[in-house]
């Protein structure tokens, strides 16, 4: 067949007007920060360093190694995933440092971080001015996500408001408790966690006695005696780790017996907190909350166990490793690749904010699932508790939630 010059001409239009659309099409995408056709990039930060590293330093690894298994699939529309790490030390000044760094001069799409509530919590500000969608790593974070806002979305791991009603649930449930000792931090976080447990506690018919003490006490004897003057059927100790260590030996020193529970943001490392509160007799009415589907390494979480000693023999070959928190960072990595997906081959931030808001989706690794919606930004309220005796891990069994309802 034979094609007349018009005929030749009018094919020249087309594949130049197919050029033409191919070439706007990318220079559209090119002018969202972190996009190319071939690439996302997306910013990460955790405590690398420090005192605070076990909060993060593994749930980082475990969000990477999630990114590079969907790399690894063909990527999203053809792009695979870039990370850029920036360690914040747990630190607010250092954490906001960090996230400047990767929205202004990394140019990243979108911000996969934080493992710390209140350091995260001081970016809240540039990040909602600056529109760039922040998803945390393990954070609670609840003071960015209440009241919501269009960028900002997190609690994988757990909101700090369901954190201390999800004790009161159990505290009542497991042991008929109908009064509760009950000490946390005399500051934001603190105030988080007593919201959620008042709101249990009244729907339970729980009496609450409360101490609220400094995230860097020394002595913890006279808030230790006010709460033992309570009498109350089980003591509830919603802290960081050091003061939480302090109270469980002070108590095996005077003599208390009934039931201890010991919030999931209480320690990273259950031999360690062994060691710390001066061995096993310390920890014989012990509980201890975690945000997982099954016991650490259990076979409904192995396949996270699994993918973290192929992606990183090398720590995992360490006896300290992974991190108990490590599985945190999963949910958090799937819910950008859902929400990326969903947005299509065109992504734009605002696309990506308006998917991740109707996430709604079993991550098969944490208590209860991911769930966000038009005023939710808080995604997992659901806890499971852990008998541990200072050898042995035993799972309670249930799941246990908080009441709470944001009301703004």
């Amino acid at each position: 067949m034979t094609m007349t010059r018009r005929t030749l001409a009018r094919a020249g239009l087309t594949t130049l007007a197919s050029l033409g659309f191919a070439a706007f099409a990318a220079s559209a995408s090119a002018q969202e920060p972190g996009l190319t056709p071939t690439s996302i990039k997306i910013g990460m930060f955790a405590p690398l360093s420090g005192a605070n590293m076990a909060y993060g330093f593994d749930v980082a690894n475990a969000a990477k190694m999630y990114f590079d298994k969907i790399n690894k699939e063909g990527g999203i529309h053809g792009r695979k995933i870039e990370v850029v790490l920036e360690d914040d030390r747990c630190n607010a000044n250092d954490l906001v440092a960090a996230v400047k760094k990767l929205v202004e001069q990394d140019q990243v799409f979108l911000l996969n971080g934080g493992s710390c509530s209140a350091a995260v919590v001081a970016a809240k500000e540039y990040v909602v001015r600056s529109k760039v969608p922040l998803v945390m790593l393990n954070a609670s974070g609840d003071g960015a996500l209440y009241p919501p806002t269009d960028y900002i979305f997190g609690a994988f791991s757990i909101s700090q408001y369901a954190v201390g009603g999800a004790m009161v649930d159990f505290a009542a449930k497991a042991f008929g408790a109908k009064k509760l000792a009950y000490i946390n931090h005399d500051d934001a976080y603190g105030a988080w966690n007593l919201e959620g447990s008042k709101a249990d506690a009244e729907t339970l018919k729980v009496d609450l006695a409360v101490e609220s003490v400094s995230p860097t006490i020394n002595d913890v004897t006279a808030p230790f005696l006010k709460l033992r003057a309570s009498n109350p059927d089980a003591l509830l100790i919603v802290t960081y780790a050091r003061p939480a260590a302090l109270l469980i030996k002070k108590a095996a020193e005077m003599g208390f017996n009934k039931p201890i529970i010991l919030s999931v943001t209480g320690t990273a490392n259950l031999s360690q907190l062994t060691a710390n509160v001066g061995g096993e007799a310390a920890l014989k009415n012990f509980y201890v909350q975690d945000v997982l589907a099954d016991l650490p390494g259990g076979p409904k979480i192995k396949w996270v166990y699994d993918m973290y000693k192929a992606s990183y023999p090398d720590l995992a070959a360490k006896p300290d490793h992974p991190q108990s928190y490590m599985p945190y960072g999963i949910p958090s990595a799937m819910s950008i690749v859902k929400a990326l997906q969903a947005a299509g081959p065109n992504p734009t931030r605002e696309k990506v904010i308006e998917e991740m808001k109707k996430l709604n989706f079993d991550s098969g690794v944490m208590a209860g699932p991911v769930v966000f919606g038009p005023n939710e930004r808080a995604a997992n309220k659901a806890t499971i508790f852990i008998k541990f005796d200072g050898k042995n891990q035993t799972l309670m069994p249930g799941v246990f939630t908080s009441r709470w309802k944001y009301k703004g």
